[in-house]
């Protein structure tokens, strides 16, 4: 038989083998997955797998692993297409005409992007990961044949060269292992992970395989008593029961020695069984046996089924004390239950195909499917997207409650700003604080399992950029950012509006050329001069400092004037000669109250307050910042980059207070820093950051304030009340130093 023959004859049994199992198919549908077997076969014809059989088995290995779950015929047919348009340059045009429009999105959705629009190999990684986890969140069947074709891969990566170990067991473990979990597909999860660690860590693995082989043949004995016991105990009460082994991966019994330090011989809970029963209240009372039978472990019983984890999961566990003092775990759960367990969200296809009239739904876990496609509407770079799914992939959960009641499930180490975002992006926006059991707790705190959270909004609140350090979940990180840039963006767009004004003034004209069709070229021009796609693109580059405004109202100026519109010279007179009279002051300076949000920052170096005299550079990127005149920092900017520098004055009536840094000398003593809080307190002035240095205490000590004040009227007031304070050798205004000095 010729090279040829043999590797067609190889394909084929393997097809064989297939079509055994794809008797819960009708005939029209297992005709379809034959013309998609052929597709594949001719797309694939003359490839081989680095074993040297030909790769059609490959796709063959995924479809059989989707047949295990009952999968139908148009994910099949995805299954053993799953390779085509990404190796052998068949079009989506050409699928689609032959298979039509679902099977055609669904190997789409399973298809790598073109490397070409990518800059590296780790972008080209996280974009993969986007599309896979957006079209999952479409159709979750392509996260199954993804997880299928993972698994066939990982089973035979024995063939791949070493160098390629390392890498995709890696990926393995980090993102499809941690993906099976979420999913509920526990098995394909416990053997991603023992797959992964085997090319991982080979020599642990050997090693570890050793021990645990030893440890089922000594402990056999065990096993057989313990089952001999728990089967009479159920028939002496009348239960029916199906009692199953189950021993703990390689994976779980390495990772719990690393992560506790233990040794083989300490890991106590390596067997375990699973008990299933018929229906739900027989697991209570199947429960309440088992604890006569043997002595409970405290804290090691949960309630699965009350609570099920994110994923579906339900089951109870408890950690009993067996002959001899060995701990074993039981894990008690009906057969819906079972199935669910160890299926996941592909326990609908399994239902289905046994049953279709089964109320089993596809809707297990779409709330997490969901989140996925919020996040991608709130962040549109791959690198981003792909860390805000990671962290949803951590399997420990805490419940908490909503005040009506509600169970939430939220990620280990969740605080009460991602509990506001898991209710509503709103809520989250608006919250000022948190009521945890009752009693007021910042945003930050933590949440543990049982928690009763309630969350305090105001209408005028907004995220704070803090938060990012330490939310959880991926949305309410991407609900921040999201929130944060788009308010970036409105009032640097605000302030890019103000300062392109106030510069057109300087050229003589009164006001920005509306955005309407009779000055539609006018902008165009614009836009093509400055290399921006939109006018408000343009604002906003203004306010945050890309653009200088005079360089671009120059431009916009000459443009008015070849459509006929002339410079009126009175007004370039009043600009430039500062001809405004008191009563109304010239456009040309930018007024500030404290409204302007994040597109004026005041310096911290200086910390200028009202009443200061002062000055505005435009950061690249960053907007407008405002330095006092005679700050060092400042005035070396102004020299360095003299036409980044606007004019900026204060407004009569400033709409907040305002950060000063204050430095106060005091003869250390008993309760000295409390007098000088009260000291502050009485001139009304609030503390929001204090700094008594790290040396040992002196009788003479410098403390350092940060005060909220309204200007420099109220400033000299504090400072007056503070010098008559008791204990107070001196007080001033913290000035900046001259770099370097």
């Amino acid at each position: 038989m010729s090279p040829v023959q043999a590797a067609s004859s190889a394909a084929a049994a393997s097809f064989a083998a297939l079509e055994a199992r794809l008797d819960y198919l009708n005939a029209a549908e297992i005709e379809l997955v034959r013309q998609a077997y052929r597709f594949a076969d001719e797309a694939h014809l003359g490839q081989l797998r680095k074993n040297g059989d030909p790769y059609i088995t490959h796709p063959i290995a995924v479809a059989q692993q989707c047949t295990e779950w009952k999968l139908d015929a148009q994910a099949l047919c995805a299954a053993l297409m799953h390779d085509v348009l990404e190796d052998c340059g068949v079009s989506k045009a050409d699928m689609a005409e032959r298979f039509g429009p679902q099977i055609t999105e669904l190997v789409d959705g399973l298809t790598k992007l073109d490397k070409l629009e990518l800059h590296s190999r780790e972008q080209n990684q996280a974009e993969s990961f986007r599309k896979m986890l957006l079209a999952m969140a479409r159709d979750v069947r392509v996260i199954l044949i993804k997880l299928a074709d993972r698994t066939h891969n990982m089973r035979t990566m024995g063939d791949m060269p070493r160098s390629k170990w390392e890498r995709i067991s890696r990926e393995t473990l980090d993102v499809y292992a941690p993906i099976a979990h979420r999913l509920g597909l526990n098995n394909n999860y416990r053997e991603l992970q023992d797959l992964a660690f085997k090319h991982l860590h080979p020599w642990r693995y050997k090693a570890l395989s050793k021990a645990l082989e030893k440890s089922r043949s000594r402990r056999k004995d065990l096993i057989a008593r313990v089952q001999g016991e728990v089967e009479s105990a159920f028939r002496r009460h009348g239960i029916e029961v199906r009692i199953l082994g189950r021993e703990k991966t390689l994976y779980s019994v390495y990772r719990k020695m690393d992560q506790k330090h233990l040794s083989f011989a300490q890991v106590t809970d390596i067997y375990g069984f699973r008990i299933i029963l018929p229906d739900l209240l027989d697991c209570y009372q199947a429960l309440g046996i088992l604890h006569q039978l043997y002595k409970p472990l405290p804290g090691k019983f949960r309630d699965y089924i009350a609570i099920p984890k994110m994923n579906g999961y339900q089951s109870l566990h408890t950690t009993l004390v067996g002959p001899f003092g060995t701990n074993i775990e039981f894990q008690l759960r009906t057969h819906t239950m079972d199935v669910v367990a160890e299926s996941g969200v592909a326990a609908h296809w399994l239902y289905k195909a046994s049953d279709p009239n089964s109320p089993a739904s596809q809707d297990l876990n779409t709330q997490w499917l969901q989140s996925l496609l919020d996040i991608q509407q709130e962040t549109h770079d791959a690198a981003e997207f792909w860390d805000h799914v990671k962290i949803d992939l951590f399997p420990d959960s805490v419940y908490v409650f909503t005040p009506k009641s509600r169970i939430m499930a939220l990620p280990r180490g969740a605080t009460a700003v991602d509990f506001a975002y898991a209710i509503h992006s709103d809520v989250g926006n608006r919250a000022i604080g948190a009521k945890i059991n009752g009693e007021q707790a910042p945003l930050r705190s933590e949440l543990n399992n049982g928690d009763v959270v309630e969350i305090i909004t105001s209408p005028h609140a907004r995220p704070n950029p803090s938060w990012l350090g330490f939310v959880k979940t991926g949305r309410a990180r991407s609900k921040i950012r999201h929130h944060l840039k788009t308010l970036a963006e409105e009032e640097s767009l605000a302030l890019g509006e103000r300062l392109l004004r106030q510069a057109l003034r300087a050229e003589g004209i009164a006001a920005l050329p509306p955005d309407d069709e009779a000055h539609q070229e006018v902008w165009e021009k614009l836009l093509r001069f400055t290399g921006n796609r939109h006018r408000g693109e343009l604002l906003t580059d203004i306010g945050l400092g890309r653009r200088i405004a005079s360089m671009v109202s120059k431009k916009l100026a000459s443009l008015l004037s070849e459509m006929g519109q002339k410079p009126d010279l009175l007004l370039i007179s009043q600009e430039r000669f500062g001809a405004a009279t008191e009563d109304q002051p010239s456009q040309g300076v930018v007024t500030l109250d404290g409204s302007e949000g994040t597109s004026v920052q005041y310096a911290t170096c200086c910390h200028p307050i009202p009443g200061d005299r002062i000055i505005g550079y435009l950061g690249k990127g960053e907007g407008l910042v405002v330095h006092t005149d005679d700050c060092p920092h400042g005035v070396k900017l102004l020299h360095r980059d003299a036409e980044r520098f606007i004019e900026v004055e204060w407004s009569e009536e400033p709409t907040r207070s305002f950060e000063s840094a204050v430095v106060v000398t005091v003869n250390n003593g008993k309760g000295v820093l409390a007098k000088v809080a009260a000291a502050l307190a009485s001139a009304e002035a609030d503390i929001n950051h204090i700094y008594m240095g790290d040396e040992p205490a002196q009788s003479t000590t410098e403390l350092r304030f940060v005060l909220a004040v309204r200007d420099r009227a109220h400033l000299a007031q504090v400072l007056r009340q503070l010098k008559r304070t008791p204990s107070v050798i001196r007080a001033q205004r913290v000035r900046p130093t001259r770099p370097g000095s």
